[in-house]
């Protein structure tokens, strides 16, 4: 089973974190959302308050085979203003282990050098802080072990693909089916 940690900052976007714990929850995704306070008490951007699994500081991410990075405002600052989290990633990176971002927070990515010579996507106006990278303004980018999104509004396709990648085309089809996300699609909305 595939594991994974999501980090939640104050001001983290409600939909992009907690769409996405669920829909990999959903493909037996094995999903610890990860404070990157002292307590697991977050904030969410629209004033939520939202129970972590658990602090940052009581958190291995030897095992992890994908970090993910939920965007909204400041809580995408908080990421990379955050040593810990950077330090992870770039560890993530080091061995080869697959990380996600959306919305802002693919600019914790640029900002460490990650997204050079990449392709990836974002938030529109937060493109200046993809270094490097050929930005390309899809819902959701994949390029080698980094998977980026746009925004609130690509969550599910983006949740998708990270679940297709932990997991297979089928489990995140199976998926989709059972959320009527394919339904909405066929039927052009």
């Amino acid at each position: 089973m595939a594991k994974v940690y999501v980090f939640l900052a104050d001001g983290f976007e409600d939909v992009e974190a907690l769409a996405t714990v669920d829909i990999l929850r959903r493909g037996g995704v094995d999903v610890k959302t990860v404070s990157i306070k002292n307590g697991t008490a977050v904030n969410t951007a629209h004033g939520v308050t939202v129970m972590a699994d658990m602090p940052f500081g009581q958190a291995d991410f030897a095992d992890a085979d994908m970090l993910v990075l939920p965007g909204g405002m400041p809580g995408a600052t908080n990421l990379n203003d955050h040593k810990g989290v950077r330090d992870a990633l770039l560890e993530q990176d080091r061995k080869g282990g697959k990380i996600a971002a959306i919305c802002a927070a693919p600019m914790v990515l640029g900002n460490l050098g990650l997204l050079k010579g990449r392709r990836a996507t974002c938030y529109p106006g937060f493109e200046k802080y993809l270094e490097g990278a050929q930005y390309t303004a899809d819902l959701f980018t994949t390029d080698g072990n980094i998977t980026t999104g746009e925004g609130p509004a690509a969550t599910f396709p983006f949740a998708y693909e990270l679940l297709a990648t932990l997991t297979d085309e089928a489990t995140a089809h199976e998926v989709a089916k059972g959320m009527m996300y394919l339904h909405l699609i066929a039927a052009g909305k």
